[in-house]
């Protein structure tokens, strides 16, 4: 009996687990989206210094735009690694 339990056990953090890296991927995927773009902001103006922070905000707004990744990578990036089920149900469509 006490096998059956931990089995299930391992069987939810592995569940746990696995949800918190998609997650986590999916988050780095949409960085390295406003990464690029910010990057084509900042080549498009001549590279011009100076302008990192409104490049990077510029980006953000466009890349996630009304994806419906926006509240967990924002969620991610504050760092609170607490996502509501709502976001973990959003993300467990996509995989």
């Amino acid at each position: 009996m006490m096998e059956v339990i931990n089995k299930g056990r391992e069987s939810v953090v592995d569940s746990n687990t696995r949800r918190q890296k998609r997650q986590a991927l999916m988050a780095e995927l949409v960085e390295r989206k406003v990464r690029t773009r910010a990057r084509q902001l900042y080549d498009t103006r001549g590279q011009v210094e100076g302008h990192a922070l409104q490049d990077w905000v510029q980006a953000e707004s466009e890349v996630l735009g009304n994806s419906i990744l926006a509240p967990l990578y924002h969620r991610l990036r504050a760092g609170n690694r607490e996502i509501s089920e709502q976001d973990a149900s959003t993300c467990e469509g996509l995989a």
